[in-house]
């Protein structure tokens, strides 16, 4: 028991050094500044058109590899999805973004429920207690209102199923389509701004961004989203 601690303690340490040298080696690359200035998404933008051109299958294997390793060092999806739909557009985006993430989810999770779970139970059993009767009575269909539902931030989300032991398989599968359509929106969104950039030399104003039909008509889906997110949250949890 005492070796068993000892090691899970060890594999704690070392994922967050693994996490603080990602953060420092990230932002010793790029500054705040860079990442959102209009030229440098720009520019990348076309090097990454360019790019895709010639490397398209290439890339989507970076990119599921990235998200990978981003899950994994406990990072959130929606940067992933605005990343998706700004290189792969609305559906090819939408769907390499959902098998990426839910591989990323589902290895954090097998590494929470086989090293963590005793600090999980002990940080979130009491929280989250009043969901057991659920996941037993259906555990795919549960988790995939869970998972559609959202609320939580999405490195949390991948850990609290361990407290009900969901099987793999269940969580593989409802974790893509469970989170299918609110990544749609996002990929959307992202996929709306690279068809801006494309369109406009110079920065465009804001008003110009928020009122083309790219960018409003995902944000009109994104509130729908949380709107049926909340009728479902009271019928089925509460």
């Amino acid at each position: 028991m005492v070796k068993e601690n000892k090691i899970k303690i060890a594999l704690a340490i070392s994922y967050i050094i693994i996490i603080s040298l990602f953060l420092w080696a990230f932002f010793n690359h790029f500054s705040i500044n860079e990442l959102t200035s209009y030229d440098f998404i720009k520019d990348n933008r076309n090097y990454l058109i360019q790019f895709k051109t010639s490397n398209y299958f290439f890339l989507i294997t970076i990119f599921t590899i990235f998200t990978i390793f981003w899950v994994l060092l406990l990072g959130f999806g929606t940067p992933i999805a605005l990343l998706g739909g700004f290189i792969f557009g609305k559906w090819i985006g939408t769907l390499v973004v959902a098998i990426s993430l839910s591989i990323g989810a589902t290895f954090l999770y097998l590494f929470s429920k086989y090293f963590l779970k005793d600090i999980i139970e002990k940080k979130f059993f009491e929280k989250f207690k009043y969901l057991n009767e659920k996941f037993k009575k259906n555990e795919f269909i549960f988790f995939l209102i869970y998972r559609f539902i959202g609320g939580i931030p999405f490195f949390i989300s991948n850990i609290i199923p361990v407290l009900f032991n969901v099987k793999v398989k269940n969580f593989f599968f409802g974790s893509i389509l469970g989170m299918l359509p609110q990544l749609f929106v996002y990929v959307a969104l992202g996929s709306g701004f690279e068809e801006i950039i494309n369109k406009n030399i110079d920065t465009p104003s804001f008003s110009s961004i928020i009122f083309s039909q790219e960018i409003y008509i995902p944000i009109i889906g994104f509130i729908f989203l949380i709107i049926i997110g909340i009728f479902i949250k009271k019928r089925f949890i509460k």
